[in-house]
């Protein structure tokens, strides 16, 4: 009798042209996700408008991230009618970047996902070297699950609290950066189901005297990446000044709780930018500043934020608005 591993590891090739595709959309929270398997055969990979029914909106086959026996897709979810359910922000934010002004300047994202690993019945979750580090087997499983699925993540680290890490998702253009955002985050919650540890991407999910978890939200385009990129930069930043406080009440549940001025954050009622200055809203890197060109990050994000909508109102914002 095989063991459950064995039996989930299974290599189906070898009896099947059949593979299992994991269906994967945002719940009716805005920030859980949800997810339903089917088998397909092979060749079907191969259709641009597949789609299957989910309870009652359609979910329309993106691009897959395939390794193996199985791929991972992202949907948009759909009424019968054909109109996006209200936490298909992923809608909106591909109207921003289809738009010819914004596809022409090739919008890069990077977005830095911090969260933090909790025990069900204790505060943290601790693991191999548990003086120094909480939850590493989780942290370098996930490392490995999303370079083997095809994700374009770019690092992990460390972060203040204990317990609470940050991956990093990029150089992404435009609508792929939630897309491969959602889809890491699906793969860290699997991956902590079957480690029996709860995920967190609450903001400050432990009051105390540390820094909470965010989403910083690095961001460049074409015209920021060529000579003279630097007066490009603070145009956009004095736009994004002008929309805080929509583009705060967009940016994440709780955030209030993390943006307090302290533990290198701005106070949520104050934009302010600066060179190097974690405590800023906008940090803009020493290398950008020297060399006249590169990029910003928005520090705003909380960690629960919808990349879906912080990628789309940064590009709206500083590509489409005209400042009025």
């Amino acid at each position: 009798m095989a063991c459950l591993t064995d039996l989930v590891n299974l290599n189906l090739s070898d009896c099947t042209n059949m593979i299992i595709a994991e269906y994967i959309w945002v719940g009716g929270s805005g920030i859980d996700l949800r997810s339903k398997a089917r088998h397909l055969v092979l060749f079907l990979l191969m259709r641009l408008h597949l789609f299957v029914s989910l309870y009652s909106p359609q979910a329309i086959f993106k691009d897959p991230f395939r390794r193996g026996d199985n791929i991972l897709v992202m949907c948009d979810c759909y009424t019968p009618q054909g109109e996006p359910i209200p936490t298909n922000k992923r809608y909106n934010a591909a109207k921003v970047f289809s738009h010819p002004d914004v596809a022409a300047e090739v919008p890069w994202y990077g977005i830095e996902q911090e969260y933090t690993l909790l025990q069900k019945d204790g505060p943290y979750y601790c693991a191999a070297g548990a003086d120094k580090a909480f939850g590493r087997d989780v942290v370098d499983a996930h490392y490995k699950a999303c370079l083997y699925a095809g994700i374009n993540i770019s690092g992990i680290n460390g972060e203040v609290m204990p317990g609470q890490w940050e991956f990093q998702v990029g150089p992404s253009v435009g609508i792929s950066a939630g897309d491969e955002i959602w889809v890491a985050r699906y793969i860290l919650e699997r991956i902590t189901e079957m480690a029996g540890v709860v995920l967190s991407l609450d903001p400050k999910p432990i009051k105390g005297d540390w820094n909470g978890a965010g989403a910083h939200t690095n961001y460049s385009t074409k015209s920021m990446r060529e000579p003279g990129g630097y007066e490009v930069i603070k145009k956009a930043i004095e736009k994004l000044g002008k929309r805080h406080k929509e583009h705060i009440a967009a940016y994440g549940e709780g955030n209030e709780r993390r943006l307090t001025g302290h533990h290198e954050t701005a106070d949520i009622n104050t934009f302010k930018w600066g060179v190097a200055n974690r405590g800023a809203s906008i940090r803009v890197g020493r290398d950008t500043e020297k060399e006249g060109k590169g990029y910003f990050e928005d520090r705003r994000p909380a960690s629960n934020m919808d990349p879906y909508v912080v990628t789309g109102m940064i590009a709206e914002t500083t590509l489409l608005w005209k400042g009025n």
